[in-house]
């Protein structure tokens, strides 16, 4: 099979990967991809968010299935262009997209299909974000109605913060804080059948102890022990399955990812958000434990012939992810710095290096060229073996200004009670 991947993060990359170390052989491509994701895939220079261009790309190759992986692209149509000319894509269209594009859109979605979440009010004005603060009262929650890469949420017991995030965006969703750990759940979707992916957790806060601003994601991991069995079905049969049929009703079929965030609540699941996209980093610890090929089911889900897949399968064990990020991330990061050290942790049993954010100097030397810069993965028979072998990996590598959390999956490493009323 030949697979266009399109996108340049960890996402993509753990997405390349995966296709590329399947027994069948596949021709992978990526576009624009980065320098960790040329190991794996060929490289084109196009556009990611230009339908034409990507479709263009698709046929020159003649990709037999194509991947969206950021969220950009599909609210941009890319999806809806690459199907227009004939070839399977997995991604929603971009109307369907809209449930990451617009939280307010998701909001309405989710009271028309009777969805479990947060009370919210969506507000365009400086008296409306005010009083629906004073409504639902601290933590106050406010987001960004738009794509805001991961960054547009905050989350704050200062009033002041939160009626400057408002005032900082064109349109906000502001909404009561759900108490409770959160989870992320990834669903298969051909536009009729949705299959899960296995749960994960992944931490927004830039800095040990969840202290800091919210980010794209520092790290991740997967199983979650403290979870009971039923979490994955009781999302389903409420949230995941009531979401993907109202979308139906309304003509916009969903194919893709339905990425369901989660707070584990006492009255139950809850959806904080949605995307129309493999969450980053957590796609890259659920894809290293997953042992069906994903070439199958990505063109299953495609082809709307997921009804009749066969129950996907994983490897045992655990898998781990921290992200390295650059000086100054979340907020202006700084580029070009020299990476080290990424030889010595291919000398690593059970541990990989993913991309997210490299690039090639003039001397050819792997610098950094984003944020998050990399995806350390290990895995091992527990969470306690598996973030061990990441943790000694990252000790590997060097980079000017570097910082990653120290804690990912710490805590869950040493839980196995089963938390809340699931």
């Amino acid at each position: 099979m030949r697979v266009l991947v399109i996108g340049s993060g960890g996402r993509e990359h753990a997405l390349c990967r995966a296709l590329a170390a399947e027994s069948e052989g596949h021709e992978v491509h990526c576009a624009p991809g980065n320098a960790g994701i040329a190991e794996v895939a060929t490289l084109h220079a196009v556009s990611a968010t230009d339908p034409a261009e990507v479709t263009a790309l698709a046929k020159s190759i003649a990709a037999d299935l194509v991947v969206i992986g950021p969220e950009a692209p599909l609210v941009a149509g890319v999806a809806d262009a690459v199907r227009a000319a004939g070839m399977p894509c997995f991604g929603p269209s971009a109307e369907a997209a809209r449930i990451e594009g617009s939280k307010a859109f998701a909001k309405e979605i989710m009271q028309a299909a009777g969805v479990p979440t947060a009370r919210s009010r969506t507000c365009t004005t400086p008296e409306e974000v005010a009083a629906a603060l004073d409504e639902f009262g601290a933590p106050y929650v406010v987001k960004d109605d738009g794509l805001a890469a991961g960054k547009g949420v905050v989350v704050t017991d200062d009033r002041d913060a939160a009626l400057a995030h408002a005032a900082s965006c064109e349109r906000v969703v502001v909404e009561e804080f759900l108490d409770g750990p959160e989870v992320s759940l990834f669903a298969l979707c051909d536009g009729s059948t949705a299959v899960p992916l296995r749960p994960a957790q992944d931490f927004k806060r830039a800095y040990d102890g969840d202290q800091g601003p919210n980010t794209g994601g520092m790290g991740a991991y997967t199983p979650l022990p403290w979870v009971s069995p039923s979490l994955t079905d009781r999302v389903m049969e409420t949230i995941v399955l009531p979401t993907i049929e109202e979308l139906g009703r309304r003509g916009t079929p969903y194919v893709g990812v339905l990425y369901a965030g989660l707070a584990l609540t006492a009255d139950g699941p809850k959806v904080v958000e949605f995307n129309a996209r493999f969450g980053d980093p957590e796609t890259q610890v659920v894809l290293d434990r997953l042992a069906t090929p994903l070439s199958r089911v990505l063109m299953a889900c495609a082809t709307g012939k997921l009804a009749d897949f066969e129950p996907l399968t994983y490897r045992g064990g655990a898998a781990v992810t921290v992200v390295v990020a650059a000086e100054g991330y979340p907020g202006t990061p700084v580029k070009g710095d020299v990476i080290e050290g990424l030889d010595a942790v291919a000398e690593i049993e059970d541990a990989y290096v993913l991309h997210a954010g490299t690039a090639r100097d003039a001397e050819g030397r792997l610098v950094s060229a984003g944020g998050r810069v990399l995806n350390v993965v290990g895995s091992g028979p527990d969470l306690a073996a598996a973030r061990a072998v990441a943790y000694e990996a990252i000790s590997k590598i060097r980079m000017r200004g570097s910082h990653h959390r120290t804690d990912i999956a710490e805590h869950a490493a040493t839980r196995t009670e089963t938390e809340g009323t699931l």
